[in-house]
């Protein structure tokens, strides 16, 4: 019998191949953490965006028709995790202002007829399924005071928006919280 030589095969060691599977899974450790926090983060700005486009639409309303609308909550419910669809309910097509497609938060615009001047645009979801609810807001205040009408999510407070709870006109979270992910 022929005896064969083994020599010169290539080839990687099983050592060598479980030093790459463990390099693979150290990267994925940290990719995979800092891909959901970026994920949550563009999440949470479609909420301060919309809060911006509604606050010009309201001010152009203003300056055609001398009011501000009101805006029903919509979606229904705050949306949790998943797109929800935006209907309507009264005072958004008024204005002009629609979403494109789904949206991940639910808005809502709250002006009384006592206090023209004044109105407060909300936004609230739980995008990270913590169960805690994630509130963004905008507060014009009645003119010659610090106050304003208090938002449909009630975490937006007439006062203001922000951590210190005292920012006006200005976008803004509702709560100290707000803007915070579980990951």
């Amino acid at each position: 019998m022929r005896k064969i030589n083994r020599n010169n095969e290539s080839g990687f060691t099983l050592i060598e191949l479980m030093i790459v599977v463990a390099i693979i899974g150290i990267l994925a450790a940290i990719a995979i953490p800092n891909f959901l926090r970026f994920q949550l983060k563009s999440k949470s700005s479609e909420g301060k965006v919309n809060i911006a486009a509604i606050r010009t639409a309201e001010e152009s309303y203003l300056a055609e028709f001398g009011t501000y609308v009101a805006g029903t909550a919509s979606p229904a419910a705050a949306p949790t995790t998943a797109k929800a669809t935006f209907l309507d309910a009264g005072g958004f097509n008024t204005l002009g202002w629609s979403p494109e497609g789904q949206v991940f938060f639910q808005y809502g615009v709250a002006w009384t007829s006592g206090t023209p001047s004044a109105y407060t645009i909300s936004a609230s979801a739980d995008i990270d399924g913590d169960s805690t609810t994630q509130s963004w807001g905008y507060v014009k205040p009645v003119a010659g005071t610090t106050a304003g009408v208090v938002g449909v999510h009630t975490s937006c407070v007439a006062a203001g928006v922000g951590a210190s709870q005292n920012q006006l006109n200005t976008v803004g979270p509702c709560t100290s919280t707000s803007g915070q992910s579980v990951f």
